[in-house]
C-alpha cells in the first residue's frame, strides 16, 4: 500500500520549487532555477537506494533500478519532466488541501474572488470523497509534471522496499525543458538503454495515449509600404489589412475552438503589426500525417495567390517541423500499449485509450528509437490557475508502475 501522507509531501516539495521555463532562453536547461530541483532529484535517487544516479551538464537525469530476477526481461522506462509552463507563474506556489471532497465550489482565494467550480470544470466530480491539491488561485500548481515525477519516485521506493514484487531492470528519467518543445532534444536514448519506456504525464486517471498531433509552426511576414497617410493614394500598402485578408482565408472553424478528437486546426497564436510590416504566427496540428501535409500546403498555395493578387511579394512563410504522430512507432510493438492497459485493470482502473491533442516528450522518444506511450499522472487544468489532483489518482498512478514492472517480468 503506498502511504498516502508520504506521497503528498513528495509532491509538495516539487511543487514548491519554481522551475519555469523560458522559450526565449537558448540555454538547457532555459532557466537556473530548473537545477534546484533537478540536484535535489538526483540526491533523493540516491537516497531511495537507486543505482548509477545521473544528473549531465543539461540537467537530464537517469537512474536505474536493478532487476531482482535471474532471468534476462526487456529493460523498461519511466520518464517525466520537472519543468513547469511558462504559461502561467511557478512561483511561490502554495498548494490547499481539500479533504473529503464534497462536489461544490472549492473557494482557491477569497480576496481575490477566484473559485473552482464543478459547474465550470465539471471533471472535479468524479472526484468527490477524495483528496484534491489545488493552488491559491495566484500560480499553477505544477501537477504537469511534478505528479508524474511524484509517482515514479514513490513507485521505485516502494519496489526497493517492497522485493517480494519481482520484476526487471527499470530506468527512469526527468527532463527539463518539456513545456517550451526540448525536452526530448538532448535525451541520451542509447545511454538510458530502455527498450520501451511510457512518459507519465498525461491527465485523468487512465488516460493511456498512444497517437499525438503532428505539429508544425509556421510564421507568414507581410511586407507592405508606409506613406504619409495624407499622400499615400496608390502609394501606401497596409501589410495589417494583407494580414487580415491572410486570416480570414483560412477555415474558419477549423480552429482549437472548433475542433476536437482527431480533427485538426490551424491555430494563430501571436500577432504583431504595424503599416510597413506584420507577422503572424501559426501552430498546424493534425493527427492524419496526409492531412497535415495539405494544411502546410493551404499555408503555402494561399501566400502565392495572396503575391499574385497584390502584384508583388507582399507575403513569405517559413513553416518548421516540430513532431510527429508516435503512433507509426509504437503500432508494431504494440504489446507495450497492451501491458500498460493490463495493468491498470489490475489495480482497478478503467482504462481510457485516447488520441492526445498535443504532443509529448514520448512523440520525439518514439522517433528517436525509445517507442514511449503516455500514461496518466493525474493532473487537470495545466498550465493555469484552475489546476488540481486528486491524490488518489497520483497513488493509482504509482500502483501502475509497480504493476508494469511486474508484468513485464511475469510475460518474458
Amino acid at each position: 500500500m503506498i502511504d498516502k501522507q508520504h506521497l503528498i509531501n513528495r509532491f509538495v516539495s516539487y511543487v514548491t520549487v519554481d522551475t519555469e521555463s523560458d522559450p526565449e532562453s537558448n540555454t538547457t536547461p532555459s532557466t537556473e532555477k530548473q537545477w534546484n530541483l533537478a540536484n535535489a532529484l538526483t540526491e533523493e535517487l540516491k537516497a531511495i537506494g537507486l543505482e548509477d544516479v545521473s544528473i549531465d551538464e543539461n540537467a537530464y537525469i537517469m537512474a536505474t533500478l536493478p532487476s531482482n530476477i535471474d532471468h534476462e526481461v526487456p529493460t523498461i522506462g519511466f520518464i517525466s519532466h520537472f519543468d513547469t509552463s511558462p504559461d502561467f507563474t511557478g512561483a511561490n506556489v502554495k498548494p490547499q488541501f481539500i479533504e473529503n471532497y464534497d462536489g461544490k465550489d472549492i473557494i482557491l482565494n477569497k480576496d481575490q474572488d477566484i473559485i473552482l467550480s464543478p459547474d465550470y470544470f465539471e471533471d472535479l466530480l468524479l472526484y468527490k470523497g477524495q483528496t484534491l491539491i489545488t493552488t491559491d488561485g495566484t500560480t499553477l500548481l505544477g501537477a504537469d509534471d511534478k505528479a508524474g515525477i511524484t509517482e515514479i519516485v514513490s513507485a521505485m521506493e516502494y519496489l526497493v522496499q517492497h522485493p517480494e514484487i519481482k520484476h526487471g531492470k527499470i530506468r527512469v528519467g526527468f527532463t527539463p525543458d518539456e513545456e517550451i518543445g526540448r525536452g526530448a532534444h538532448k535525451f541520451d536514448v542509447k545511454k538510458f538503454g530502455a527498450e520501451w519506456a511510457y512518459t507519465m504525464d498525461g491527465s485523468e486517471i487512465g488516460e493511456l495515449e498512444y497517437e499525438n498531433f503532428n505539429a508544425a509552426g509556421a510564421v507568414v511576414t507581410i511586407k507592405g509600404k508606409i506613406v504619409h497617410p495624407g499622400y499615400a493614394k496608390g502609394k501606401m500598402i497596409n501589410s495589417m489589412y494583407i494580414a487580415t485578408e491572410f486570416i480570414n482565408s483560412l477555415p474558419r472553424l477549423e480552429t482549437p475552438e472548433h475542433t476536437e478528437g482527431y480533427q485538426g486546426f490551424f491555430h494563430l497564436t501571436d500577432i504583431n503589426g504595424e503599416v510597413d510590416r506584420t507577422v503572424l504566427k501559426y501552430i498546424i496540428r493534425d493527427h492524419d500525417k496526409e492531412h497535415f501535409e495539405a494544411r502546410k500546403e493551404v499555408m503555402v498555395k494561399l501566400t502565392k495567390e495572396l503575391n499574385l493578387q497584390y502584384n508583388q511579394e507582399a507575403i513569405s512563410v517559413e513553416i518548421k517541423d516540430q513532431y510527429f504522430n508516435m503512433k507509426e512507432k509504437v503500432e508494431p510493438v504494440m504489446h507495450i500499449v497492451d501491458l500498460a492497459e493490463e495493468a491498470m485493470k489490475q489495480v482497478g482502473i478503467t482504462p481510457n485509450i485516447k488520441a492526445i491533442r498535443g504532443g509529448t516528450d514520448g512523440s520525439q522518444l518514439s522517433y528517436m528509437g525509445l517507442p514511449c506511450p503516455n500514461i496518466f499522472a493525474g493532473g487537470h487544468n495545466f498550465h493555469g490557475r484552475y489546476e488540481y489532483v486528486p491524490v488518489e489518482s497520483m497513488i493509482k498512478a504509482t500502483e501502475v508502475i509497480c504493476k508494469i514492472a511486474e508484468l513485464t517480468a511475469k510475460q518474458h
